[in-house]
């Protein structure tokens, strides 16, 4: 649902590796993905750095993501990038959710009863799924 392309600012190359995997993604990945691009190692002596912070937003802007520079070491913004894309996946499964179209479901007189009472378990089940996730809970029903 999520993707975090990194790359390390003391290595070019990384970063100019990118653009391949963003291709890979378009034209591999099945679904809709957030996106974050990620510079590693930002904790490096400016001496080191071949990817400056400039560059890696331009890149980000380019393809319409987000941009953070981390540095696992000292823990630099690395909660910050795991929240940030959780929170913008949220959204985009909200909002999709809020655009989905009612079904419409036809049944018979006799079966009406059955059927709208599995359909009614049914719902309180997707509704208390989408809950625990959303608190960060994942619900695992065995058969």
């Amino acid at each position: 649902m999520g993707i975090l392309l990194g790359y390390d600012v003391t290595d070019e190359s990384s970063f100019n590796n990118i653009r391949n995997w963003i291709r890979n993604i378009e034209q591999h990945a099945s679904g809709n993905f957030n996106k974050t691009l990620v510079g590693n190692k930002a904790d490096m002596d400016e001496r080191k750095r071949a990817v400056p912070t400039s560059k890696g937003q331009a890149l980000a802007d380019e393809y319409g993501i987000k941009f953070f520079e981390t540095s696992a070491k000292p823990n630099l913004n690395v909660e910050e990038v795991f929240f940030s894309i959780a929170r913008d996946i949220k959204q985009r499964l909200t909002n999709t959710d809020a655009k989905a179209e009612p079904q419409a479901i036809k049944i018979s007189q006799q079966d009406q009863e059955p059927e709208m009472r599995r359909l009614l378990k049914n719902r309180l089940a997707v509704g208390l799924d989408q809950m625990m996730r959303s608190q960060g809970y994942i619900l695992i029903q065995e058969n």
